[in-house]
This record gives C-alpha cells, sequence and structure tokens, in this order.
C-alpha cells in the first residue's frame, strides 16, 4: 500500500548522516491536518498517545491497511483470536463497522466541499456580472446563497462527527495485531517448535551453582540489602562483574560493525507515541513500562528495549532506496517494570534494569522477502555471537500468543542455564514487517520519488545479564572459579585479580537476622563485624587478601 499522496508534499530536504544512509525528514507540523477536538477518553476508557500525538500536529496519522482488514474480515478474526491481546472477534466487526461509517461520512463531506466551491464560483460570477444593488434581487443569487447556508450547516454537523469515528477508529484499530507468518505454530509458549539445538549440554561431576551463588562468591554480584537502595529487582556488578559487562558490549559491537552495522546511541526517555508506534502499550494496566512523573514532564517514559529509540529516529522520515537495507545496532540500558512480581524475584534474570545491545534493520518492500532475509541474517548473528561464548542453546519458532501485536514472525534463542536447570530465553529477533513502519510513518523514496512504507526488523545481540547468567553458570569449574570464554579474553584481560576492596554491612538492619519481634545484632569478635558504638560510616571497608 502506499502512503497518502499528500504525504510526499511534507517530505523537505535531504539530509546525508555521514555516508551511511540518507534521510527525508518530514515537517514538524503537518499543515494539512486539521485539530478539531481536544485529547479525550472513549467509551472504553481506552487512549492512544500515538493518536493524540498526530492529532496535535506533531507527525503523520498512522496509515493502517484497512482494505485487508475489510475485504478479509475473517482471516483478520481468526489471526486476532490466535493471539494473545485484548481484542475479540467482535471487536474487528466493530472496527470494520467504524471504518465504513467514517468513510461514508468523509465521502459526504468531499462531496459537499466540492459542491460549496461550485456554489462560490457561481455567486462570484454573479457579482463579477451585476451590480451590488442589484444581486440581491436575483433569484438564481438567492437560491445560491440559501443553498450555501445549507451546505455550511451540513458541513458543521458532520465534520464533529467525522472526528468522532476517527477517534473510535484509531482507539480501537491500533490494538490490531500485525498478520501472521502461516509457519509460525498456533497457541500459547508450549507450542514454541524447536528448530535447531547448538552446542553440547555442559556435563559437571559436582554439584553444579547458580549464578546468583556464583556472583556472591567471586563477589561479581551484589543483589541483597538493596530494598533500601534501589529496591527489589535491582543489582549491582562490580570488579570482574563490571567488566564482563562491558566485555560482552564490546564483543558483540565489534562484531556487527564488522558486518557495516551503524552505530548509534539513542535516547533512554521516549513519548509514548513513539511506544505505541512500536506496538508497545505504556498507558496499558500493568504496564511493564516506567512513566515519568506527568505533572512535571508531560507523556515521558523509559524505553525497555533500544529498539524504541532507534524506532523514533526514523519516524516520520524516508530512507533513499539505494541506501536499503539499513542496519543499526545501538547499547542502551533498558527499563522494565517486571509488575508480575511472583516470577524470578532473585538473581539477574528478571530485573528492572539492565544492558542490552539491539540491532535494528529497515528494508524496502519490493519482493516481500526482504524483511524475511533481514530476519535470517540477524538469527544468524546472534548465533554467531552466542556460539563463540561457548553456550548451548535452541533457537524457537516462537507460537502466536508470545509474538505480540508488532511482529509477524519471532525466533527466540534460549540458552542452558545449568544452575537453573533449564533452558533461559537470552534473545529474540522478529520481522515486524510493515507494522510499525504504519504507524511511526517510516518510509523509502524510490528513484522516480514515490514513497512506500518499509519493514522493520529488530534482534538482541546480547542482553547482559542473561548472557552473564549462562556464562556463570555454563563456564563454573569445581574450585568456584568461572572459565572465560576464549572469545572474551581478549575483552575482559589475562592478568592476575585485581586489589579491589570488598565490603561488608555494617548497620544491624542489614546484617542482623529478624528472630522474632527482635533483630540478632552481629557478633563484634567476628573479623567482619563493626560495634555499632564506633564512627558513624556505614559500610566496614576491608582490603583482599
Amino acid at each position: 500500500m502506499l502512503p497518502p499522496a499528500n504525504m510526499a508534499t511534507s517530505v523537505g530536504m535531504l539530509i546525508r548522516l555521514g555516508t551511511s544512509f540518507v534521510l527525508k525528514p518530514a515537517s514538524r507540523r503537518c499543515p494539512w491536518m486539521t485539530v478539531l477536538l481536544s485529547p479525550r477518553r472513549c467509551a472504553h476508557s481506552l487512549r492512544s498517545s500515538l493518536y493524540e500525538h498526530a492529532r496535535e500536529g506533531y507527525s503523520h496519522k498512522p496509515d493502517l491497511d484497512m482494505r485487508i482488514v475489510c475485504e478479509e474480515m475473517e482471516k483478520v478474526i481468526a489471526n486476532v483470536e490466535s493471539r494473545k491481546g485484548d481484542l475479540q472477534g467482535t471487536d474487528v466487526r466493530d472496527i470494520v463497522s467504524v471504518w465504513h461509517q467514517l468513510q461514508e461520512v468523509r465521502r459526504e463531506i468531499s462531496d459537499l466541499e466540492l459542491q460549496k466551491k461550485e456554489i462560490s464560483a457561481q455567486v462570484r460570477a454573479l457579482a463579477d456580472q451585476h451590480d451590488k444593488k442589484v444581486l440581491p434581487t436575483l433569484p438564481e443569487y438567492e437560491k445560491a446563497r440559501g443553498k450555501g447556508r445549507e451546505i455550511r450547516l451540513s458541513l458543521s454537523q458532520l465534520y464533529p462527527r467525522e472526528s468522532e469515528l476517527e477517534q473510535q477508529h484509531y482507539l480501537r484499530a491500533l490494538r490490531l495485531p500485525n498478520t501472521t507468518h502461516p509457519s509460525v505454530p498456533i497457541g500459547d509458549e508450549s507450542q514454541a517448535r524447536v528448530i535447531e539445538l547448538v552446542g553440547e549440554k555442559p556435563e559437571f561431576d559436582f554439584k553444579v551453582k547458580g549464578h546468583l551463588e556464583i556472583g556472591e562468591q567471586l563477589d561479581l554480584i551484589r543483589q541483597r540489602r538493596l530494598a533500601h537502595v534501589s529496591g527489589h529487582r535491582s543489582y549491582y556488578l562490580r570488579g570482574v562483574g563490571a567488566r564482563l559487562q562491558l566485555a560482552l558490549q564490546n564483543f558483540a559491537l565489534d562484531i556487527l560493525l564488522r558486518r557495516g552495522f551503524v552505530p548509534m546511541v539513542v535516547p533512554d526517555m521516549l513519548k509514548g507515541a513513539v511506544f505505541e508506534g512500536c506496538g508497545m502499550q505504556p498507558h496499558a494496566h500493568q504496564s511493564q513500562v516506567y512513566s515519568i512523573d506527568p505533572t512535571r514532564f508531560t507523556d515521558l517514559n523509559l524505553a525497555g528495549t533500544g529498539e524504541v529509540g532507534v524506532a523514533g529516529y526514523f519516524m516520520d522520515h524516508a530512507v533513499n532506496h539505494k541506501d536499503l537495507p539499513v542496519r543499526t545496532v545501538c547499547c542502551s540500558t533498558c527499563y522494565r517494570a517486571e509488575t508480575d512480581t511472583g516470577r524470578e524475584t532473585w538473581g539477574l534474570y528478571r530485573v528492572h534494569h539492565f544492558n542490552k545491545v539491539e540491532m535494528f534493520g529497515v528494508t524496502a518492500d519490493e519482493t516481500g522477502e526482504e524483511s524475511s532475509q533481514m530476519l535470517e541474517e540477524f538469527l544468524s548473528l546472534q548465533k554467531e555471537i552466542f556460539s563463540a561464548l561457548e553456550l548451548h542453546y535452541r533457537v524457537l519458532d516462537m507460537p502466536t500468543q508470545e509474538l505480540g501485536p508488532p511482529a509477524y514472525r519471532k525466533f527466540d534463542i534460549e540458552a542452558w542455564m545449568p544452575g537453573r536447570g533449564s533452558y533461559g530465553e537470552i534473545s529474540s529477533a522478529s520481522n515486524c514487517t510493515d507494522y510499525q513502519s504504519r504507524r511511526l510513518s517510516v518510509l523509502y523514496e524510490r528513484e522516480g520519488g514515490s514513497l512506500h512504507y518499509a519493514h522493520t526488523v529488530n534482534a538482541t545481540a546480547c542482553a547482559i545479564p542473561r548472557t552473564i547468567i549462562a556464562i556463570l553458570e555454563t563456564h563454573q569449574t569445581q574450585d568456584g572459579t568461572v572459565r572465560v570464554p576464549r572469545a572474551l579474553q581478549p575483552y575482559v584481560g589475562s592478568e592476575g585479580k585485581p586489589d579491589w576492596s570488598i565490603i561488608c554491612p555494617a548497620s544491624p538492619a542489614q546484617t542482623g537476622q529478624r528472630q522474632g519481634s527482635h533483630i540478632a545484632l552481629p557478633d563484634p569478635s567476628q573479623p567482619n563485624a563493626r560495634r555499632l558504638e564506633e564512627p558513624n560510616p556505614m559500610l566496614a571497608v576491608h582490603a583482599t587478601d
């Protein structure tokens, strides 16, 4: 589907970003867009930041492919019901009904506007041919003026109706998921299809430990006694633990930069419209998105993935066709609320903040296969990274209920984590086809100047905490140390253990064990204990051996 013809008129001059690719920015304000209603919630108490953003004129209105929804409604209903979302089949019928009403109102408006122009031309012609004093006595003049008043009255009723129907349309239709690849399994997570097993599952002749026990014994991870500092699901990496994070980031970046990826640094805080354009719901109940205090900062949210920041970079822009495909990579801090607090409450597997190296691609849609080919390419790069880290993992073709709204197809990679005794997800790769580009107006321009919606693909190159879990648990040794994979050794360094200090708790609230209504104080005879009457430092610091 082509973008609206008037979109081309709002595209500005070409801007070259280095020698990587070319973007054409759309105008900041869209002069062709008329604001008719102030933002309000519909009867279902829904909200669309993306629609509000467009209605205020900051970006183009989403151009959803309603032709497919209307012509293949039964297929769309089956697709919606196979996904895990809040839409039902009846919602799809309502969406189609509202869309037909909206189109009928727009046709009436278009016809009346055409008649209004014709009558205006008649009145001007009569005014040019006759004296002003004679005009009111002419029957045709009075008839034209009367018809004009009727048209203006009708338009004054139709325009608010159009705005009301348009709002109803977007508040529902924007919740529609992407179409689904025919090979995707139907059902929930249990229906995921294993398409490849890579590497050998490690075997141990000693009792394996979990990553948190290993990290605490090696002084790499601190997660205990942080409730009063940063709340639950937070953590510190220190010493070699911090270096391991930097090593993984740089290792993944080096691989991707050698393949021609364009590095980017992206904002951590973005508008809700960008999240929604990517298929996320920052205002939904139990959303995973952290929102900044709206009384101080209007509509700012912390990104849970670098994908949102990169997608925002391309929002309302056109890429030159000759520069496609575009491959970008960013390393960012990700923030997730993890409102389902009953799952993985300890360790690094499910935390509120973590660093991640993210791949993001923009392709053309000439053959319909470009984005599928990029998805395979990104998956191959993920496998290269995790194989170099000497991990055992499996590749899954994820079922419909695990795709989320934007994905046409998604592959997950799960690494074997011996301490957990199970596989754990360490990355995913999604082909979003034109789902995001139609909502965010991500376009490409052919040589003749015509604009078309691009396809977008995203994939995790390295989610740091979960990769650290897999490394610590897979490469642990009987003496309590961890073998560093050969590919990471140049990044971590091979020198001996640095003489970093370690800290031990000094306050009874941090060290004592609660017994009934009392706290058992630390034994002063123990070497790591401090007397409470000693000077005030909060933490006792001891040098390592």
